[in-house]
């Protein structure tokens, strides 16, 4: 029997879970550097959680310079199970609206300035991606929301861009004629590290605004985002608390055995592997690499 350990990264506007018992602050060390701030442990309806303000508190990190590796690397190394993202995102689509919660199911990458395998030289593994969230993730994040009562759309297509500047109006009119749903900038590569992890992970998508495509997009003033900033953040919050017991003290497997992906992921041959990567992949690959 395995107990559930939720690990839930914090984005804009949510740098703390309040509610929970025994917590206190603990910051782990990774050989991939310095993750974004100490994490948040404690005990939320009796299930065990690990809370990592993505851009660290005070909101101190870029999208670009967030360290998602050492980020992905500590949770690992604090026995997290399965990995909940919330994050801010604009909208593509009239009928996803500022407040709404999309519970994205693919992503677009159109990062390219961070790194995004904990692989590489002297050892290479390919994992799959072609189903990036857990669906008993999100089967949970869908009756908590209901319950409490969240605007939300299961499924959607996010697309990841670099930042920290919002798209040009062409981007935006392409990236909605490729059919994506939202637009952000942090769950690339995160959702992809995490896989390289064996860790299920989901994303909840906060729509703060319309992006640019839309014709209010410029009447928008900073006011209004802060306050739906504000409104998300309370109810993301509100929304974990509901998750917690749904998931359950006792863990079940992802029906995707994410648990074990890196069993067929892992091409370099044994006697080639470099030590010092096996060394630094101690926490994220482990399960494999010592068998």
């Amino acid at each position: 029997m395995t107990k559930t350990v939720l690990g839930v990264i914090g984005g804009s506007g949510v740098y703390d879970i309040d509610g929970l018992e025994n917590a206190h602050w603990e910051r782990l060390r990774s050989p991939f550097g310095e993750p974004s701030d100490a994490m948040l442990f404690g005990t939320l309806k009796g299930v065990d959680m690990v809370f990592l303000p993505r851009h660290g508190r005070g909101h101190i990190q870029t999208p670009s310079s967030i360290n998602y590796r050492a980020n992905i690397d500590v949770l690992k190394r604090a026995g997290v199970t399965d990995i909940l993202s919330i994050s801010a995102c604009g909208s593509f689509r009239e009928e996803l609206p500022p407040g709404m919660f999309v519970l994205v199911d693919q992503f677009i990458d159109r990062t390219f300035a961070r790194e995004k395998s904990f692989f590489g030289p002297g050892l290479v593994a390919h994992v799959s991606m072609a189903h990036p969230v857990c669906p008993k993730l999100v089967d949970a994040l869908e009756a908590a929301a209901k319950e409490e009562g969240i605007g939300h759309k299961r499924g959607g297509t996010y697309l990841a861009m670099e930042g920290p500047q919002f798209s040009s109006y062409a981007e935006s009119m392409l990236y909605r004629q490729w059919g994506c749903d939202v637009i952000g900038m942090t769950n690339m590569p995160e959702a992809k590290l995490a896989r390289e992890a064996e860790l299920p992970y989901a994303t909840v998508a906060m729509v703060t605004d319309f992006d640019c495509w839309h014709p209010d997009h410029d009447n928008v003033t900073v006011e209004a985002v802060v306050k739906i900033m504000t409104s998300n953040a309370a109810k993301a919050r509100a929304l974990v608390k509901r998750v917690a017991p749904k998931l359950g003290p006792v863990r079940q497997l992802s029906p995707l055995k994410i648990e074990t992906c890196l069993d067929t992921a892992l091409i370099t041959a044994p006697d080639k592997r470099d030590p010092h990567m096996i060394a630094m992949l101690d926490a994220v690959a482990g399960r494999v690499l010592k068998a």
